[in-house]
């Protein structure tokens, strides 16, 4: 039986659990970041919040590049923690700009994904991933 209130890890559990948040939230990024992506080649005006003065384009851009190229690293576990950094930025844009006013039930999911992003850049990679492949054969 398990128990309960043990306090020591089992990495191979660990790195389960890392691998399967790690492709999880990848995957529903990209969802997201698909459509942008779409928006972005679609050829017309852009309307796109630009929360940084970068102007809508590059805002979009930025979004995109987070949103499918990052999410993607992370899908496959490779520069990990690297990957985490435009991710969380873009969390925090979201979440404290361009929300910034809205109610709770709004900022939600873009906390959460935040809090996953953090998760991430702290734990790292996990066992199931290139990083540890790569960080292995660097070892020997």
């Amino acid at each position: 039986m398990i128990n309960l209130f043990e306090t020591k890890r089992n990495e191979n559990y660990l790195s389960i659990v890392i691998l399967v948040i790690r492709i999880s939230i990848a995957g529903l990024m990209i969802s997201h970041g698909l459509s942008k992506l779409n928006m972005l080649f679609a050829g017309g005006e852009i309307d796109f919040p630009d929360p940084i003065g970068v102007g809508k384009t590059a805002s979009l851009t930025l979004a995109v590049f987070a949103e499918v190229v990052c999410s993607f690293l992370l899908f496959i576990g490779l520069a990990t923690r690297l990957a985490t950094l435009p991710l969380i930025i873009t969390m925090l844009v979201a979440v404290f700009i361009i929300h910034g006013a809205d109610p709770i039930d709004v900022k939600e999911m873009g906390i959460l994904y935040l809090l996953f992003y953090i998760l991430l850049l702290v734990t790292g990679s996990g066992k199931f991933s290139i990083d540890y492949l790569i960080s292995k054969k660097n070892r020997y």
